[in-house]
């Protein structure tokens, strides 16, 4: 006989545990300081389009690696570790780019609406949002939550239930904090913003330098077997 009650338990804690191990890696508030600065003064319809527009590519994103990303990645065959590498490389320069930014500056004119909306997938959700290091977490979760639900599949109820709703989450978290990154902006004022917007990109810099770390480590490793 099956227990509704712990079936519902353990899917409950699978999506905590999805939340859990992806939130610090995907960083929404630390990003969200990024975001701001990079997109310019928009209007605010603007914003929330391109916030919607993020979460929904960062959805996408990370339930496709945590699903199908080791197939994909065999079917083009790429390692890993050359994902860590080439895409540690990617958020480390944005990092170092940002870091060095002059946001001192004089007051930039608003972009349009049409080409500020064509970066909503690069750069804004990939890498500043869903990065490397964001991928190979949700391609690691995705060989585990079939574990930790004793089942199968990844394509079993409980794991697409917990995955879902675990993702999901996130990019609700995503969008709220890039909505109101602009009020939050407001808030803390020119020299809140830069310095939140210098560690922000400081500690981008060190996940890149991370990211590109652990596919070297791992790359060695694979020289290491033969």
């Amino acid at each position: 006989m099956i227990d509704i009650r712990q079936e519902v338990t353990d899917v409950i804690e699978a999506t905590i545990l999805v939340v859990a191990t992806l939130f610090p890696i995907v960083n929404p508030l630390g990003s969200a300081a990024i975001f701001v600065n990079m997109v310019g003064p928009v209007a605010p319809t603007t914003q929330r389009l391109l916030s919607q527009k993020i979460s929904i590519y960062s959805f996408f994103l990370l339930l496709c690696s945590l699903l199908w990303g080791v197939h994909v990645l065999a079917f083009f065959g790429i390692a890993i570790y050359a994902v860590q590498i080439g895409g540690g490389l990617v958020v480390a320069a944005t990092g170092w780019s940002l870091l060095n930014r002059d946001t001192g500056r004089a007051k930039m004119e608003a972009p349009e609406e049409e080409q500020i909306l064509e970066n909503a997938f690069y750069p804004f959700t990939l890498p500043i949002t869903v990065g490397p290091g964001s991928i190979s977490v949700a391609i690691t979760l995705g060989a585990h939550l079939p574990l930790e639900l004793h089942e199968h599949s990844l394509f079993a109820p409980r794991v697409l239930i917990a995955a879902i709703s675990g993702i999901v989450s996130i990019c609700v978290i995503i969008y709220v904090c890039y909505l109101y990154a602009r009020k939050a902006e407001e808030l803390l004022g020119r020299s809140g913003t830069s310095m939140v917007l210098r560690l922000s990109s400081f500690i981008l810099l060190c996940i890149g330098v991370q990211i590109i770390s652990s596919g070297i480590k791992a790359y060695i490793e694979t020289i290491g077997k033969f």
